[in-house]
């Protein structure tokens, strides 16, 4: 199906390689004007905006810390300059960490996972609900299906996309009313840089999880970003507060 999102403005975190990049590709083909946010991956942030430009569509680039109260309310206020308004929110910047079981988790590992994979999200949604709030909108932030399950040896990752689920749940019943819905998605192993990255580190996990999908094979971004322009279209326009899992069948187990 395809759907037609003209006039509509997209802000995607983690925007510039993987799933965000997926992400922003798929909008921007369904016509809306995407802004990519990033802290690194600057290049390729700029990369994409030119692809998008060459395709005929429009982008921008802010490089942004999620993590970074003042950088968030600059990226949705400059988001809102350029394009008059915000229609949807993939809140999708996140890492993995170091995987270590509980004990060994090291202190400062835990903090910097969870203020990137949930503080941020937090903090996305804290300025783009406003920015939203008189026409309406949607938002999707990206969980995990560990944020549906355990793993063992990464709990600081399991506890901030469990994290990602209830803000969410929490969120969508808070602006209902206000005609903005959210939702999370949740990503079963896909072939991103961080999860190539993961299994330079530890192989044994990452084939311990793709081992974990029923359909037998790794995900793709594009398949991601598929849920997510399905979420935010009309066409889910009765769909809120769910944690839904894109995994091949993992979580089904």
């Amino acid at each position: 199906m395809n759907f037609s999102m003209q006039g509509k403005v997209t802000l995607i975190t983690g925007g510039s390689t993987g799933i965000g990049r997926a992400t922003a590709l798929a909008f921007a083909q369904a016509g809306a004007q995407v802004v990519i946010a990033n802290p690194h991956n600057v290049t390729a942030g700029e990369a994409l905006v030119k692809q998008i430009q060459a395709q005929g569509g429009q982008a921008l680039f802010v490089q942004t810390d999620v993590t970074n109260a003042s950088e968030v309310a600059g990226l949705v206020a400059q988001t809102v300059e350029q394009y008059g308004r915000l229609d949807y929110a993939f809140n999708n910047a996140g890492v993995g960490g170091i995987p270590a079981s509980v004990v060994d988790t090291d202190e400062a590992n835990w903090d910097m996972v969870l203020d990137v994979n949930l503080k941020g999200v937090w903090l996305c949604m804290k300025y783009e609900i406003p920015a939203m709030l008189q026409h309406g909108g949607v938002i999707i932030n990206t969980s995990s299906a560990g944020g549906l399950v355990g793993t063992p040896g990464m709990g600081a990752y399991t506890a901030s996309k469990h994290g990602v689920v209830g803000l969410t749940k929490v969120a969508a019943l808070e602006y209902a009313q206000a005609g903005i819905r959210v939702n999370a998605v949740c990503p079963g192993v896909i072939r991103t840089p961080m999860v190539e990255e993961a299994q330079k580190i530890d192989p044994a996990i990452v084939e311990m999880l793709i081992a974990r999908h029923p359909i037998g094979r790794i995900g793709t971004p594009e398949e991601v970003a598929a849920a997510v322009v399905w979420l935010c279209s009309d066409a889910a326009a009765f769909v809120t507060g769910i944690a839904l899992p894109i995994d091949g069948g993992a979580v089904a187990q």
